[in-house]
Order: C-alpha cells, then sequence, then structure tokens
C-alpha cells in the first residue's frame, strides 16, 4: 500500500511556534521562583513587589522572544516580524497604534458630541469618525513601520560606531571625521 506524504500547513507550523514560544515564557518564570530563583518558591502572589513582578514579565518576554527570533533564524525570516506575529486578535501592534492615537482623535473630531451612544450617531457623523480614526491609525502605524527601532532594538550602524568609539575617544562615526571644519 502506497502511503500520501502530507506536509504541515503554514499554520499548523505557526501554531507549533507559538506553542514553544509559551513553553519557553512560562519555564522562563518558573525559574524565577525556583528555589535557585529570585523570588522564594512559597511567597504569596499578593505579597510580590514591583520589582519582582518586573522579573516575571522581563522572565516571560524574554523566554517568547527568544523562541521567536530561534524561529525566525530556523525559517530564515525577519526577526522583527516574527517577534511581532503573535497569534491574538487583535494583534498587539495594532492594539498599540490605535491606543496612541485615541487622544488625537476626539481632537480630530470637535463636531461629534461625545455624550451621545455611538448607536445615535448620524451616518455622517459615524462617516467622518471613521474616516478621521482610519487615517489617524493609518499615520500611527507607518510611524511604527518605518521606525528603525523595533522591538528587537536594531540599532543603525551609526549608534554602534558611536558606542564602539565612545571609551576611546569622541563620540564620532568615522564619516563625521571626514567633514570639513567650517573656519
Amino acid at each position: 500500500m502506497k502511503r500520501k506524504l502530507s506536509f504541515p500547513t503554514l499554520s499548523a507550523m505557526e501554531h507549533a511556534w507559538q506553542r514553544c514560544a509559551t513553553a519557553a515564557a512560562i519555564a522562563s518564570a518558573r525559574k524565577v521562583i525556583d528555589t535557585d530563583g529570585v523570588i522564594p518558591p512559597d511567597t504569596p502572589i499578593g505579597r510580590l513587589s514591583d520589582t519582582e513582578w518586573g522579573w516575571f514579565v522581563a522572565a516571560i518576554l524574554f523566554g517568547w522572544i527568544a523562541t521567536r527570533a530561534e524561529q525566525a533564524a530556523a525559517e530564515e525570516i525577519d526577526t522583527e516580524r516574527c517577534v511581532r506575529m503573535t497569534g491574538l486578535d487583535p494583534e498587539p501592534w495594532e492594539a498599540g497604534a490605535v491606543l496612541a492615537i485615541l487622544p488625537e482623535l476626539a481632537d480630530a473630531c470637535p463636531n461629534i458630541d461625545w455624550s451621545q451612544p455611538l448607536m445615535s450617531w448620524p451616518r455622517e457623523t459615524m462617516l467622518e469618525f471613521l474616516l478621521k480614526a482610519m487615517r489617524l491609525i493609518r499615520k500611527a502605524m507607518i510611524a511604527r513601520d518605518i521606525s528603525d527601532r523595533g522591538v528587537t532594538q536594531r540599532s543603525s550602524a551609526s549608534t554602534v560606531a558611536r558606542q564602539a568609539n565612545a571609551a576611546a575617544g569622541p563620540l564620532m562615526t568615522p564619516d563625521e571625521f571626514n567633514e570639513e571644519i567650517g573656519i
């Protein structure tokens, strides 16, 4: 009998990576309260300080990001894009862009009576609101996406050069040494 070869779908592979990333995040958090960890295992959760909560959050994020970076290397895809793929709906990157524009959105729609329920808005008001929201969200997403510093905090070559040269002398990049001095 001949067997059919089947390959996993992209969706199934992504779900597998998500499960691995979640498991890594949980394992990292557990290390924080391990017998050799920074928090004693019997500490009640309600008694954790902000610093201890910070250790948990950092451990979870670092465990998750490390696995997503491993996925990026294994699949030869952009690390930044891979870290941003959470599988959540809405994606946190979208929610963050929307949250960033909320104060500006209220100012951009001065003719809207915000005390009225949404269902009572006339069709034209809803149209105005949604179009202004779309413009602001698009602008926020573009600003987010063209930033030279993402989650993985890629530094520009000149930033790296400045940091490398800092111990040796002035904070300058090699190309700045070639600039003419105006006398």
